[in-house]
């Protein structure tokens, strides 16, 4: 009798909660002002969920994931193994003929971004003339879709192609690999070649945020203000073009991996040029008492990446022509991709811990980045540094905490910094660059099963960065919040 009191109120405390969070949702649709925004296209939901693999080995989703897409220790093992559970029914040739390895993830939205400064034009002052103002956009949206089909060519040899669109329908290739797994017979010896994630145990692309300013981490993909992006842009948060060798222990208690890659940010056609980035990673888990599994790890990116291009070419267009019949031509000159040049150091590197109390999961890291001082400026090789300028380095931290409420609900919580302690130039404010920003949202399961999976999310993101306003230099704050169902089938 005491139990099923005790039952009927956990239920109730549970209803009683989903209906807080859902009408502290509304209340934030009513509140939500016109004082910032600006219009962002709705997020690419690039997070590997398959269900997939939950119809292969006839498991529910739940087997893998605390909550579909983040990976348990037992999801994580199976991924490291190749997509494999060191059976019988790991080659392709002992399924069902029926049996397609496919999932579709797309999420229908609604969504409201916000951006206090974006500049514009003046219509008290003349034609050109821009000022900052504030603007606000908002309404029922979608995401593109994400083509997953992975899993096993055969025993040892793993394989994931992730076709992915905007919302526009426009393809690229998010994720191409193929992988060689337990080399003579070893756990430790896995080569992988194509272009693939990092292996982050931080991952991004299992992330269960999916906001504009939320759906990623800030410190993966921080430059300071002054770099020119055209030229070196790098998130390590990207899939990358690259080789690796990855190893784990047999309980998947110890790893590491190392990977020789592109410097080309994950993008096709080698397009800046043709230097390689390292990047390594290693991580140690251990059982604490009752508390669960621990795990805590260090990585570092280690790379180069051109200032300059060693050629250009330069195309005359007629675009019309002039009262007297002689044509009007317009002169544009494009660089040769691919002939990045003027090569110039940097690297990324920090710690990570991932704590569990039960039901509260911490993960914190630490992260810290270094440029040289021609990327830092935006300065060609080949010319001088401009008048006080340095090597920039910043340090970072994060702190994402989930609460699984019970197996159809979870709560999130993040908080990211980074903080500059050496400009690009001298002369910069000492805070120029800095971010703050704050996630908090939660998921709601309806079910869990091998077909499917449905989510209810909702979620609220708020980013501020100082002196990054276009016109001002004032800081600069964006904002989402979204509510949608994410579902994969």
């Amino acid at each position: 009798m005491h139990t099923r009191a005790a039952q009927s109120t956990r239920r109730g405390i549970s209803s009683l909660l989903s209906v807080f969070l859902f009408g502290s949702f509304l209340v934030a649709l009513v509140i939500a002002d016109t004082r910032s925004a600006v219009a962002i296209p709705p997020p690419s939901v690039h997070v590997r969920a398959l269900p997939a693999f939950a119809r292969k080995y006839g498991m529910p989703c739940s087997a893998c994931h605390e909550a579909w897409p983040k990976l348990s220790p037992f999801g994580q093992s199976f991924k490291d193994n190749g997509y494999q559970m060191m059976n019988d029914r790991d080659a392709p040739i002992f399924q069902q003929a029926a049996y397609w390895p496919v999932t579709f993830r797309i999420t229908p939205i609604w969504h409201r971004e916000s951006i206090n400064r974006v500049a514009v034009d003046n219509p008290a002052a003349p034609v050109g003339t821009q000022m900052e103002a504030q603007v606000t956009t908002h309404g029922f949206d979608w995401t593109g879709l994400d083509f997953h089909t992975a899993g096993t060519l055969a025993k040892n040899i793993s394989f994931y192609v992730l076709p992915s669109s905007d919302n526009t329908g426009a393809f690229h290739f998010e994720s191409v690999w193929a992988r060689i797994d337990n080399i003579l017979g070893s756990s430790w010896l896995n080569f992988k070649l194509g272009k693939f994630e990092l292996d982050n145990l931080l991952s991004e692309k299992r992330i269960l945020t999916l906001s504009n300013n939320g759906g990623l981490y800030q410190n993966y993909h921080f430059q300071p203000i002054g770099e020119n992006t055209g030229l070196f842009k790098f998130g390590i948060g990207d899939n990358q073009d690259g080789i690796e060798l990855m190893g784990h222990s047999k309980d998947d208690r110890t790893r590491y991996s190392i990977s020789l890659l592109s410097s080309n940010d994950g993008q096709p056609g080698l397009q800046t040029g043709h230097e390689y980035n390292t990047f390594v990673t290693a991580s140690q888990a251990f059982q604490l008492g009752k508390l669960g599994l621990q795990r805590v790890g260090a990585f570092g990116y280690f790379g180069q990446a051109p200032t300059y291009f060693q050629f250009n070419q330069t195309a005359v267009t007629v675009v019309g022509q002039d009262v007297a019949g002689n044509n009007v031509t317009s002169t544009t000159t494009n660089p040769v991709l691919g002939t990045g040049v003027g090569n110039k150091s940097f690297y990324r590197a920090g710690l990570i811990g991932m704590w569990y109390f039960n039901k509260l999961d911490v993960t914190s890291m630490y992260f810290h980045g270094w440029d040289s001082a021609f990327l830092g400026t935006g300065t060609a090789a080949n010319t001088a540094l401009p008048a006080g300028a340095q090597a920039p380095t910043w340090n970072g931290g994060l702190f994402e905490t989930h609460y699984t409420l019970n197996p159809q609900l979870i709560l999130i919580n993040r908080y990211e910094l980074i903080r500059m302690s050496r400009q690009p130039l001298a002369s910069n404010p000492s805070n120029l660059s800095n971010i703050d920003s704050l996630v908090f949202g939660y998921r709601y399961y309806p079910f869990i099963s091998s077909r499917a999976g449905f989510a209810f999310h909702n979620e609220y993101a708020i980013v501020r960065q100082r002196g990054a306003a276009p016109l001002s230099g004032t800081d600069l704050t964006s904002s989402s919040l979204l509510l949608g169902f994410d579902f994969a089938f």
